[in-house]
């Protein structure tokens, strides 16, 4: 069977391709979550060690300790950087743009509609609608934080690398809770913090968060969907 590691940053976004599994047993790795599911043909190891970079590249080196990967997969949520990207479509990364440098992505084939183009790798979560046009600008479809940690392991590795990625908010959209602010050292977002804001303007912030659950969870379901039709 073929061998794929995935990468994302939160358990959730793996419940839409665990739907689709069988076989689903917990993996003994040092990091903060991760499950050997059958899919298909394939054999996966998913592993979500929280957000940005350099935790998504140490979820990388410590799964292939154990798990001889015949291909790389960063997944999980992303922000929509192209005006027409809707809740929940699926952007095929053909490159990861992080800092200065491009990762090439190869593509996966399915059947499924999805989008094409670079997605933009950061450190932070990207909360304004000014921000996503610069970053538009720059030639990117999408944003998200843990790509380009993934494509230097894999590079590094010598492993193909792919990048599925779904949206979770739209390129024209201003985030009112400040989830930067919110951003541990551990990768996770510390609730208190959130809360404490969503208790200063709570008839903005309380909506958009149930507003982004409710989204997550669509969105997780669509990309199990698509994994799940996916030949890499």
């Amino acid at each position: 069977m073929t061998r794929i590691l995935m990468v994302a940053a939160d358990a959730m976004e793996f419940h839409g391709i665990v739907r689709h599994a069988t076989g689903v047993t917990s993996a003994n790795l040092a990091i903060d979550w991760s499950r050997c599911i059958r899919l298909g043909n394939y054999e996966l190891l998913l592993v979500a060690n929280g957000a940005g970079a350099k935790r998504a590249a140490a979820a990388v080196d410590a799964a292939l300790q154990c798990f001889p990967a015949d291909a790389i997969v960063s997944t999980g949520f992303c922000g929509a950087l192209e005006p027409d990207l809707g809740i929940a479509d699926v952007v095929v990364g053909t490159a990861v743009s992080a800092g200065s440098h491009t990762f090439p992505a190869l593509c996966p084939a399915s059947e499924r509609r999805h989008r094409r183009g670079v997605v933009c790798s950061i450190d932070h979560v990207a909360q304004t609608a000014d921000e996503k046009r610069r970053l538009r600008a720059g030639g990117a479809s999408a944003v998200e934080m843990e790509a380009g940690g993934v494509a230097e392991r894999a590079q590094a590795r010598g492993v193909p690398f792919y990048c599925v990625r779904v949206v979770t908010d739209l390129a024209d959209e201003d985030m009112a809770n400040n989830f930067n602010q919110a951003l541990r050292p551990d990768g996770h977002f510390a609730t208190i913090n959130i809360l404490r804001g969503v208790v200063r303007n709570p008839l903005v912030r309380l909506p958009e968060l149930l507003r982004l659950r409710k989204r997550c969870v669509r969105a997780a379901g669509e990309l199990g969907d698509f994994i799940a039709d996916c030949r890499f």
